[in-house]
């Protein structure tokens, strides 16, 4: 298994266990995380920092049940594809949703320098209203 593909599996396992710590581990200090427009959290994130503050702690204010499950991934050189579904309620509506996604990853330096995530934020809109 190409190692940036094994690294991935490790970020999603951290996620689901709730290590914080491990998770923000293997991105790069100068970190770019683009998060989809029409998702809670579209933008830009530069660095670790901000990806827990806008991202990662938002998820676990505003969400019970916040799901990332990958199905498959697609990895080549320094990219790492990670096909999936998200599933969560929005504790605000009670509303809750399941919703495809695509994550894009690129590594440099053995590092994440580059997340993109693309997902169907008309499925994630209508759990927040």
């Amino acid at each position: 298994m190409n190692p940036n593909a094994a690294t991935i599996r490790s970020i999603y396992d951290s996620f689901a266990r709730g290590d914080v710590p491990t998770f923000l581990g293997v991105l790069a200090p100068d970190v770019k995380w683009t998060e989809a427009e029409g998702f809670p959290y579209a933008g830009t994130y530069t660095g670790p920092q901000a990806v827990l503050e806008g991202v990662l702690m938002k998820i676990g204010a505003e969400w019970d049940r916040f799901v990332v499950e990958p199905r498959e991934y697609v990895s080549e050189g320094d990219t790492v594809v990670a096909i999936g579904m998200y599933r969560g309620r929005y504790r605000a509506t009670g509303k809750s949703f399941d919703a495809p996604y695509v994550h894009v990853w690129k590594f440099k330096g053995g590092k994440v320098q580059t997340f993109e995530q693309h997902c169907d934020t008309v499925l994630v809109q209508r759990a927040l209203r």
